[in-house]
């Protein structure tokens, strides 16, 4: 049996049976979700291959060539007696925009295709290339933590000397630090309930960056209707319009006893 086994490759070659042309692969077997790659693109990737003998079509070409197509992840190829290539093709899954040009796979891979300006609704991460897993940690864990609270993120920044930044849907400002970022996340959202109770809105600029509290901006009133009307929420009845504290002064006694150091802006609270 061993010099059966020998002996017909030998008589195979010398019979022509795996010549170049013997018995050519005609047809293509295409298994593919075509989300962002299309059956043509891919047919027009394997076609070179086509007329081959059945022996002759090397598989792992076959997958090189698909594989630098855009969009493509992963290829998996075999042939099918006696005439047929199959391929099955996976698609890359978009799960968040990495700086300005590249995307996020689902699977954590870094990739960069054309068209992705027409991309809606993913979340905007960035920060250095060495640091991706880590900041797509954290985007996971800011998302666990918001959940419930109101406030959506949109964006994750960790900048190259280590300090975190989010962006919320609504265009606020949460500036974290390098230090005890998720502690101090967790610190404002436990008291974020009491400070959204009496506001019409999220604030536009949090500085969590305090070793024993947070600052807080929120967007100045508009100003009042000539009849005195205003919009629900916004100001008092009868056109009062009601001003943001812009000294310390103005500040209510609990939260002035409180303070502990300079506010950054007029318009800002520090709390603890």
């Amino acid at each position: 049996m061993a010099l059966t086994l020998v002996a017909l490759p030998i008589v195979g070659v010398l019979n022509g049976w795996f010549a170049a042309t013997r018995w050519p692969v005609r047809k293509i077997e295409l298994r593919a979700e075509y989300a962002h790659v299309s059956a043509e693109q891919i047919r027009a990737t394997v076609e070179t291959h086509l007329g081959k003998g059945f022996f002759a079509v090397q598989l792992q070409d076959v997958r090189d060539a698909v594989s630098r197509l855009p969009w493509v992840e992963r290829v998996e190829a075999r042939k099918q007696w006696p005439d047929t290539l199959s391929l099955t093709v996976y698609e890359r899954q978009p799960f968040a925009r990495w700086g300005d040009t590249r995307l996020i796979s689902r699977s954590g891979d870094l990739f960069e295709v054309p068209g992705t300006d027409a991309i809606q609704g993913l979340p905007q991460l960035s920060g250095p290339d060495a640091r991706l897993a880590e900041v797509i940690a954290f985007h996971g864990d800011c998302l666990r933590e918001f959940s419930g609270s109101g406030l959506n993120v949109q964006a994750v920044d960790l900048s190259a000397r280590g300090s975190w930044r989010l962006t919320l849907s609504s265009g606020a400002l949460i500036e974290i630090g390098r230090v005890d970022a998720m502690p101090r996340l967790q610190r404002f959202l436990n008291a974020w309930p009491q400070l959204s109770a009496g506001n019409a809105g999220p604030p536009v600029y949090i500085d969590l960056r305090y070793e024993n509290g947070f600052a807080m901006r929120w967007a100045l009133p508009e100003p009042a209707a000539p009849d005195g009307n205003r919009e629900p929420g916004i100001g008092n009845q009868g056109g009062v319009t009601a001003a943001k504290p812009n000294s310390l002064d103005e500040l209510p006694m609990p939260l002035l006893a409180s303070l502990q150091s300079p506010l950054p802006n007029p318009n800002s609270w520090l709390l603890q």
